[in-house]
């Protein structure tokens, strides 16, 4: 099979597309919608690791297009039982941190030990335009033309429950397709450090020193998460900060509570500019997989992650159901209506909405 009738652009429905394309673009599509792609085709593309149909197979599970949600499933089902064989690494930090530069210095190391490293990123989207960045492959440059590497940007939209459920099924199709290590970027500091927490193994928070102790609050809670603190940028005049910073957090770290791992997280120092680091971090990595997998919390934790998310899926699918019913959507501007007029609580307005959407 060619890889021009793989491409992401055939899943077009449920995924916005530009208002104009070029006559050269547009015949190219039309040529590559005459071959439809089933999912038998997508499967054994991934499983004869081929980076084109995973890209095609998680445009088909991030579309919005209802129809292609049994494809999709079908997809995911056939390859779960190729999954599983990876470490599933969560990186987050404040804006500014650096963490696509460490994300490219710590998969390019990844990579020179023969490991296959698949990047999936939760970008940000405007909640004005609705746009995002997906600027992930610009930012890494080198680590994209990685023959080892793949790295795909997903854009958040309103929905981080949605995003964060698609995430977890594009982690089954990268470790389907033979990657063994799996990095889940954050956007930064709020929700989606829990969402990705939840879909991961070994949760790396990156830090700075100095970064302020307007911060502490925000990253009390991230760092309770945390299976280790890595302070980035120690390299030049910022190196005694830096030790500084991971004495402090070193000391900050024996206050929390033991976890259920019974790992103890750890502070270290690395530079991504320098690309140092990198070996002593995946070292710790590598003690806290054979640690967690001896004492059996790895097996365990993945189940417990693997209810979580099909719990979630059911509450996103029932909120969806609810809100694309065409009957409570005629009965909801009413309802808000009677709200805004003080004419009936918020409270009952929703037990009417509910009402009638189980009576529908």
């Amino acid at each position: 099979m060619d890889q021009q009738s793989f491409s992401a652009l055939n899943e077009r429905d449920g995924v916005n597309k530009p208002n104009h394309i070029s006559t050269q673009a547009s015949n190219q599509i039309k040529k590559m919608r005459r071959k439809i792609i089933t999912a038998e085709d997508l499967v054994a593309g991934i499983l004869n690791q081929d980076k084109v149909a995973l890209s095609r197979a998680i445009t088909l599970v991030e579309s919005t297009n209802n129809n292609h949600t049994e494809k999709a499933n079908q997809v995911i089902q056939a390859c779960m039982p190729y999954a599983n064989q990876s470490i599933r690494i969560g990186i987050t930090g404040v804006p500014g941190v650096g963490k696509s530069t460490f994300i490219e210095a710590f998969g390019s190391y990844l990579t020179t030990l023969g490991k296959k490293v698949a990047v999936l990123a939760i970008d940000p989207s405007s909640s004005i335009s609705g746009g995002s960045i997906l600027g992930d492959k610009t930012r890494m440059e080198e680590l994209v033309k990685n023959p080892n590497a793949y790295i795909r940007p997903s854009a958040s939209g309103e929905s981080l429950g949605g995003v964060a459920r698609k995430t977890r099924e594009s982690i089954i199709l990268c470790e389907a397709c033979g990657f063994d290590v799996i990095i889940i970027e954050t956007v930064g500091v709020g929700q989606s450090e829990t969402a990705v927490h939840s879909m991961v193994d070994f949760f790396l928070l990156l830090n700075l020193a100095g970064a302020g102790d307007e911060l502490q609050g925000i990253k009390r809670g991230i760092m309770e998460m945390a299976d280790a603190i890595v302070i980035n940028k120690a390299d030049g005049d910022n190196v005694k900060r830096a030790r500084i910073a991971k004495l402090d957090i070193q000391r900050a770290l024996h206050l929390f509570p033991e976890k259920k791992s019974g790992w103890a997280p750890t502070a270290s120092l690395c530079s991504a500019l320098e690309q140092k680091g990198m070996k002593e971090l995946w070292q710790m990595i590598t003690e806290f997989e054979t640690l967690t997998k001896q004492n059996g919390y790895f097996e365990q934790h993945r189940k417990q992650q693997t209810t979580h998310w099909m719990l979630e899926t059911i509450n996103e699918q029932l909120k969806n159901n609810f809100y694309d019913n065409p009957t409570i959507q005629a009965e909801l501007e009413k309802q808000k209506n009677s709200v805004n007029n003080n004419e009936i609580s918020p409270f009952k307005a929703a037990q009417n909405l509910l009402d009638l959407y189980f009576k529908a």
